[in-house]
């Protein structure tokens, strides 16, 4: 997966529909999520699109499988799982998720319903890093 800064480079040279194009093409590149796991528990509320988010712990840094049924919504978690992918779990729930991304200034670029469920991405990803960092989760 890309870093956030490699993406925030390419998005800023781009325009209008380009741009929704980077978001379906990181969506794609997003690791498999098994079925298994896209259940009510990784299911991220308040999105107009099904988001599933999921942490395992590798070497104490935080890998997330994430997933949509909406090629423009995955794109989106995509671009808030690049900004935490592969940190440490106390880093992620220290982290200023929302300013890291905004930069790709969503708001503006997309539609309400696309960006409605964002701050609830934000919110599960950063709940599962504290309960991780705090040690009360089992990940696989």
């Amino acid at each position: 997966m890309r870093t956030i800064e490699d993406i925030q480079e390419e998005y800023e040279f781009l325009e209008g529909d380009e741009r929704y194009r980077l978001l379906i093409e990181l969506g794609r590149e997003l690791d498999e999520m098994p079925d298994a796991l896209k259940t009510d528990a990784t299911l991220v509320r308040g999105c107009s699109a099904s988001v599933w988010v999921y942490p395992t712990e590798q070497a104490g840094q935080l890998h997330f499988l994430a997933d949509s049924n909406a090629a423009i919504t995955k794109g989106i978690v995509a671009l808030v799982i690049s900004a935490v992918q592969d940190k440490p779990a106390t880093d992620i729930a220290n982290m200023d998720i929302t300013g890291a991304l905004s930069p790709f200034d969503l708001k503006n670029q997309l539609s309400s319903n696309r960006t409605q469920g964002i701050p609830n991405m934000i919110a599960l990803v950063k709940e599962h890093a504290g309960r991780i960092a705090s040690g009360t989760a089992e990940t696989g």
